[in-house]
């Protein structure tokens, strides 16, 4: 894993791209070193092979990027069955990193007795998407794409893909996990937050407050979705001192759609999240890490790129 992000991280990769691979090979990283019984930063990626698995992953986040794709459901997994063979020997299918990666989505398998998810694509699923049984309702389908495998099976070996966009604002259940801290280092909480939102959770922050007698601590709050929920509370309570946690249901978070829009400055291009809830544009905000890097380039205020782009954007909506 210390090679595989140390590439990822001198690459010329934008930043949302980096971020989205380290997000899956943390995810594979933590299933594979759970089932061999090592550190995640220890783990060699020799099962499916270094540079394969930097390809396929890396390929998906920037896919996802160009698409500007925020959100993915998936529907039940096919693990396939009966045996593959990996450097440990013959494993049954679907391999144990598998299993562990698709604990929370439900599976079935069906056709050809052969590996249909590999712990790469099992990687992807649990740290990028969410499990539906049908295609949202309020999804305005754009497009619909399809991959076909190599292998000619018994059942289609083909992936449907919809991409389209949701018709208005959306509202989710969701939990807080609460927690009260006074006896951790404080350079701890940066990392566990670093987890948390690898593992999907929504939002991570952390309040100064008093305990008993007077003493200085935290209270570190989690907002996590249902199916999350679980490998949150897990986390905690094995990377944090708390011995005990709150759990609080929230009625729902309404959320503005979003979308991304790639305006022209006199400096350079520069991606900006225009949101809109009702029908109506309630926010538009250009992207930092865009910003800063044209700034740095040509030695202006970062403030002055934000307004060129924000004067831009405005001018194509008619603002």
């Amino acid at each position: 894993m210390r090679d595989v992000r140390a590439i990822l991280e001198r690459s010329s990769l934008s930043a949302e791209v980096k971020e989205t691979s380290l997000k899956i090979f943390g995810v594979l990283a933590q299933a594979e070193g759970k089932v061999h019984g090592m550190m995640p930063e220890d783990v060699h990626f020799h099962e499916v092979g270094a540079v394969d698995s930097i390809v396929d992953i890396v390929g998906t986040a920037i896919c996802l990027d160009y698409l500007e794709i925020e959100k993915i459901f998936v529907s039940r997994v096919n693990t396939g069955s009966g045996t593959v063979h990996t450097q440990h020997g013959l494993m049954m299918v679907p391999a144990p990193a598998t299993a562990e990666l698709l604990r929370l989505f439900p599976t079935y398998h069906e056709g050809a007795a052969k590996e249909l998810t590999t712990p790469t694509g099992a990687a992807v699923l649990a740290a990028l998407a969410e499990f539906s049984d049908h295609v949202p309702t309020d999804l305005l389908t754009e497009c619909i794409a399809y991959g076909a495998g190599t292998w000619d099976l018994e059942l289609p070996n083909v992936v449907r893909l919809y991409i389209g966009e949701c018709k208005g604002g959306g509202k989710r259940d969701l939990s807080l996990i609460e927690t009260n801290i006074d006896d951790m280092d404080a350079q701890l909480f940066g990392y566990v937050s670093e987890r948390l939102f690898a593992l999907g959770a929504l939002d991570v922050w952390t309040t100064p407050i008093y305990m008993k007698k007077n003493r200085p601590a935290h209270m570190l709050s989690v907002l996590v979705a249902e199916d999350k929920k679980a490998q949150c509370l897990s986390l905690l309570f094995s990377e944090t001192t708390s011995i005990g946690m709150r759990v609080l249901h929230v009625d729902e978070r309404v959320e503005a759609v979003r979308h991304t829009a790639l305006v022209d400055t006199p400096h350079g291009k520069v991606r900006c999240k225009v949101s809109a809830y009702g029908g109506k544009i309630v926010s538009l905000s250009p992207e930092y890490d865009d910003c800063r890097e044209i700034a740095a380039r040509e030695g202006i205020p970062l403030k002055r790129v934000r307004q060129e782009a924000l004067d831009d954007l405005r001018e194509r909506l008619g603002e």
